[in-house]
């Protein structure tokens, strides 16, 4: 039959029809679902996906995942969709997080109905994270605004990540009575030194190009070029032998072409004695550890005032986070380094359905999220030292039979990241092997070999000066030597 008659057949489209819908029936729209939460739109190669609730943020919920999935199924198939690239609604944020606010009213007015409605929630999401952070097609995330909690899932996991001058990124679970869920316990522990851990228990931001030095973002560009890329995206063809690496090259030098410089005025942030601070301290496998350095740091006669100040602040904003949240969250960050992307969804699904039981949630969303003004949550056990290893323990426990996370995508997990050594900033550990290499340099060649090799990527000077002059010394020839 050719195929223009089996297109308009009546019987083959029938067919067609009931097996798209089999394949895709739990995640049909339901009553109430909004039906353009999400939008979708082709530029030649190019499908764009615009979260569209910009009155809530760009929230996500299970109407926008009921969509968002199918969508990306259709288009990892389809031969004619070449570049996924995902934004936001609006001129505030890419996506402020997931709508907990919501999931705690169900549970405040449903009690384990809600509970259970919540679980499945997160297990929508996780699949969808896992999606992403699987995809075998170039997968662009634009964090023009606020990227927080949800927002994080939809685009921490993508090989290429744009912050601009609106990025303010943040994982702000400890602070409503949660985790930092999302794959945070595969991406933040990935994150050079402790950074991950102080940004996971402390709900730090980074805010515009503090997201590419700290590796939040692969790529910083003004966001008045962001639809200008976009179309010059649409222009790229791929060989049909090219491998999605050397599309992703292709992509990583188109996006280059319109870099029109780092902002003068801000330097990378955590950085020098700051960064070596949040090492020193956040190094420590229990809070009562982490908050005794902290302490130390803050009455350190010697330590430098900037530090000082950072750590009083950061002891301040520990004492008002979920104290089971801070102890889950840490145990979490130390797990999982050994966890590959499907055992991190797998994990995630299981405490977050715990967290579900637990009064903490319902009280830190509904102290900080609901009530407006935001008030002071009622943490219960209030203190550190009421959280018992045993209390942790019930987070991380699987009980036999216990339903596990059926993900969209086999055979395509990894324990570290596969595109990252390509696309994102060098990390110390690239800037450490050249320097310990059999080739002497001084300052000036090291940054400069960093350079040519990442052809002259914005931020790799910054990044670069920054590593050498925190963790090296020079010889008495004037070579750069690593410290430790």
């Amino acid at each position: 039959m050719p195929l223009k008659a089996k297109i308009t057949n009546p019987a083959y489209q029938a067919q067609a029809a009931s097996t798209a819908s089999d394949e895709y029936a739990e995640f049909k729209e339901q009553p109430g679902d909004d039906p353009d939460d999400v939008l979708f739109n082709t530029l030649y190669g190019v499908r764009t996906i615009q979260l569209n609730r910009p009155k809530k943020y760009n929230a996500l919920n299970g109407s926008m995942i009921r969509k968002l999935i199918p969508r990306l199924k259709e288009y990892q198939k389809s031969a004619l969709a070449s570049i996924i690239i995902l934004g936001g609604a609006g001129p505030k944020a890419f996506c402020a997080g997931g709508d907990v606010s919501h999931l705690a009213s169900s549970i405040t007015k449903d009690g384990d109905a809600g509970r259970l409605a919540s679980k499945h929630y997160f297990g929508l999401e996780y699949r969808l994270d896992h999606l992403i952070a699987t995809y075998p097609k170039p997968y662009i995330a634009y964090l023009d605004g606020i990227t927080m909690g949800g927002g994080v899932g939809l685009s921490v996991h993508a090989p290429i990540r744009i912050a601009t001058e609106n990025t303010t990124f943040a994982m702000p679970e400890c602070g409503i009575g949660f985790f930092p869920d999302v794959g945070g316990s595969f991406f933040l522990p990935r994150l050079e030194g402790y950074l991950g851990t102080y940004l996971a228990l402390t709900s730090s931001t980074l805010k515009g190009v503090q997201n590419l030095y700290a590796g939040t973002a692969t790529h910083y560009i003004d966001s008045s070029v962001l639809s200008n890329l976009t179309s010059r995206l649409a222009e790229l063809v791929f060989k049909d032998y090219d491998s999605i690496r050397t599309r992703l090259h292709i992509i990583d030098r188109t996006i280059e072409e319109f870099n029109t410089g780092l902002p003068h005025d801000e330097p990378p942030y955590l950085a020098q004695n700051l960064r070596l601070a949040i090492d020193f301290c956040f190094r420590h496998d229990t809070l009562e550890a982490i908050i005794a350095a902290l302490e130390k740091e803050r009455d350190s006669a010697g330590a430098p005032q900037q530090v000082k100040d950072w750590a009083s602040a950061t002891l301040k904003t520990l004492s008002e986070k979920s104290p089971t949240s801070l102890k889950v969250t840490l145990r979490a960050m130390r797990l999982g380094r050994n966890w590959d992307t499907a055992e991190t969804f797998n994990r995630e699904y299981h405490i977050a359905a715990k967290f579900m039981q637990h009064p903490d949630f319902v009280n830190g969303v509904t102290a900080r999220l609901i009530h407006k003004p935001a008030t002071k949550a009622k943490w219960e056990p209030s203190t550190l030292s009421d959280v018992r290893p045993e209390d942790v323990d019930y987070f991380f426990s699987i009980e036999e039979g216990e339903e596990s996370l059926e993900l969209l995508t086999k055979g395509l997990d990894y324990d570290r990241y596969p595109f990252q050594a390509d696309l994102g900033l060098p990390r110390e550990e690239d800037v450490e092997r050249l320097v310990r290499g059999e080739r002497k340099m001084g300052r000036k060649e090291v940054v400069e070999a960093m350079v040519g090799k990442r052809e002259g990527k914005i931020g790799v000077r910054e990044k670069v000066e920054e590593v050498l002059a925190r963790r090296c010394g020079v010889d008495g020839e004037g070579n750069v030597v690593w410290k430790g």
